[in-house]
Formats: C-alpha cells, structure tokens, sequence
C-alpha cells in the first residue's frame, strides 16, 4: 500500500483530498445537548489530517456515525463531531450541509490551502452501504468528484464493502493513511510471529459474534480466557445451569467441541457476580461458575475468576484482548472488565486492546491508555483481520 507519507511526498498544496476517517464516536443526549462521551476516535484521526493541512492540502474529511438506515436523522449529524475535532486542531471545520450535494460542493469549493471540510454522514445517502455495486458507484463518483486524491485511515470501517471505504478508492490515487498501517502493522505480528506465551482474552455478550476468531486463533495461542456474556454458552456446554444469564443455546454444541478440541488451553470464570436486573442499585452476588441460581443473572466475572485470569496472563509476551468481561458501564458490574485490564496493561511484552467496547472501557473505567502497547480503533475490523478474512477497504488500498 502505498503511504501518507507517499502522498505528501507528490506535494499536497492546493489539492483537495478525500479522507475517509473513522469518526463513529459515542454520543450522549440525554441533558438535551449532544455530548460525545469517547472522542478516542477523534483524536487517532488528528494525526493524518494534521499532517495534509500542514502541507497545505485541502481537506475533505468524509465518515460514518450509527445506523441512520440511509436516510438524514439529525440524532446522527456529524456536526457535534465537526466541532471537537475543529477543537483538537485548532481551527475551525467547515460543515457540509449534506453528503455530496450542494452543499458539499460548496463546502469543499471554499476551502482554501490547510482548511478541513466535513461532509455530513455518508450514511445518509443509502447508496454507501448498498450492496449493488452500481448503485455504490454512483456514490463514489459524487465522492471522488470531490478530490484528486484518497486517504483511507478509517479502520473501523475497512471490513465493510461500502462506497466511501471501497468504491471511491478505486476512482483515485489512494494512500493508506498512519492510522490503518499502524493498525496493519501491529495485528500482523499477532498473525504472523506472535512472540510466545501468547494468550488472547474474549469477552462480549454473545459467543456467535466470535466463534470465527475463536476458531481461527485456538491454533495459535496458549491460552484463550473467556468472559463477558459470552461464557455461559461455555458453561452450558460443561453441563451447568446458567440461571437467566444470556445463553445461546444454537451454539452450546459448537462450544463443547471446542472445549473437547482445546479444552487445555481454554480458561473460563471459576466465580460469577450476578443480580436480578441490570439497575445501578442492584443487589450483587457472587457465586461458583456452575451454581448460577435461577432467578439470577450473571453480569461479570467473580473476584476469583479476575485473579484466574491475572494468574494466566502472567508472563505472556503478547496479548490481544477484546471484549468486556461484564456490564462495566455499570458500577456493579464492571470490576471484572477493570481488573482484567490492568492485568493486560501490566504485561511487559506486547498488548493488544482490540478496538470496540474494549477501548471504551479503557477511557470509561480510568485505566491507564499509555501502559497498553496498541489500542485499536477497530473492534470488528480487528477480529476479521485475525480471522484472515480479506478486508474490502485493505483490499482496495493496495497496489
């Protein structure tokens, strides 16, 4: 792939270019006034952008935020995040009206050498995730008539086949920005040559969004830990009772031949915090792994479990962690995902926080940012790439 740095190195001033950036942050509206709860994203796209306006190039930065199932919807405007990020940079960002109309096409039109323009949410116009090639197309001509040049630093996003993240690079000269090969960089020593013991810690609520990379990387690790909602499809396949925790139960045959393939080598929660509902206020208990009682739910891993884990990523020279051990956006319940992460950050080789609820949990709980080797910006497109699937938005960056 060819590099930022390949770009800059052509000359950028007075050129209009096209960033496809990963700007899909957390938002809280809940006073009334739109607040972004997580700018991580924000500020890993600081880099690139910084690096063209100081060139003197013309910005046009171009992202996705939730799923406002093509359509416009103000609950998913751009516009909170063109302001934080005209924050961080120091100067303003113009806001487009719209994705590629008129509004668009002014916003880049006025731009002058080392200003940043934002197109509202590609999202807004069904034709970015359509799965019709054509239709995509249509789209990234409207982007690509926009630039002369295309940045893809959007991580977050490069596993999806949509028109801003794919299309358009074919329609320009593309670089892979800082940002995607940092990225590239670092989960290609996980596939390649992970330095060993290698132990990889999965959390999340269902076991189905992460069967592939279970199945991918029960090869390579020495140890895989198991957390999050996750686990009790796991327990359940041991023949325990799991209480009204989240279970499915289409994937506990799945899970006992895994457990019968690697059982060695898979380490699940010995103790369990459960509670009746998910409230702030809720009465927690902790109880064995396989006494989860009937009216319970389980929402984090035991104190028992943490020191388990602790124990087991002791020593590791490299780590990949995805997913939250419980409910941590809940006090109660996020004393599992907190001490995990401190035993991730405490390894002294390589640790990989792998993007998604992860990376938020890092910023939301206070752990320390700087004491994890790589926090990744993408928590799908991270596992994808550890299953070795072809990234659409790699795949187009390429030469």
């Amino acid at each position: 792939m060819r590099s930022l740095e390949d770009l800059l190195g052509t000359g950028v001033s007075g050129t209009h270019v096209l960033v496809r950036a990963d700007l899909n942050v957390p938002l809280d509206n809940s006073t009334g006034e739109v607040l972004i709860t997580d700018d991580g994203r924000i500020q890993a796209s600081l880099p690139t952008i910084q690096a063209l306006t100081e060139a003197g190039g013309r910005v046009v930065v171009a992202a996705h935020l939730g799923r406002p199932k093509g359509r416009p919807d103000p609950a998913f405007s751009l516009a909170p995040v063109a302001q934080r990020l005209g924050e961080l940079l120091g100067a303003s960002v113009a806001m487009a009206a719209d994705v590629v109309g008129a509004g668009a096409r002014h916003a880049v039109q006025a731009l002058a050498d080392g200003q940043v323009a934002m197109l509202e949410n590609v999202r807004f116009d069904g034709r970015e995730t359509n799965k019709d090639d054509e239709e995509r197309g249509r789209l990234a001509d409207d982007l690509a008539g926009l630039a002369q040049a295309y940045v893809g630093d959007a991580f977050g996003a490069v596993h999806r086949k949509h028109a801003s993240v794919y299309d358009v690079a074919q329609r320009l000269p593309h670089y892979a920005g800082g940002l995607v090969l940092r990225e590239v960089e670092v989960l290609r020593r996980l596939v390649e040559d992970p330095e060993r013991p290698y132990v990889v810690v999965l959390g999340g609520s269902k076991v189905s969004d992460k069967l592939g990379v279970i199945e991918a990387l029960l090869p390579t690790v020495d140890r895989l830990l198991i957390g999050g909602g996750m686990c009790f499809t796991f327990l359940a396949a041991q023949g325990h009772e799991v209480g009204g925790s989240l279970l499915e139960e289409q994937q506990v045959d799945i899970c006992r031949r895994l457990l019968a393939d690697a059982g060695d080598r898979i380490v699940l929660p010995v103790d369990i915090a459960c509670a009746e509902s998910v409230v702030a206020d809720a009465r927690v208990t902790v109880v064995a792994a396989e006494a989860i009682p009937a009216g319970l739910k389980g929402l984090d891993i035991g104190p028992r479990t943490v020191q388990l884990f602790t124990e087991a990523l002791d020593g590791a020279k490299t780590v990949f962690w995805n997913g939250p051990m419980g409910v941590f956006e809940v006090a109660g319940f996020a004393g599992g995902t907190k001490g995990v992460g401190k035993a991730v950050a405490a390894v002294a080789g390589l640790s990989v926080v792998g993007g998604g609820d992860s990376a938020a949990a890092v910023r939301t709980l206070g752990l320390d940012e700087s004491a994890y080797g790589h926090i990744s910006t993408g928590g799908g497109a991270s596992l994808e790439y550890l299953e070795g699937k072809t990234l659409p938005g790699l795949a187009a960056l390429a030469d």
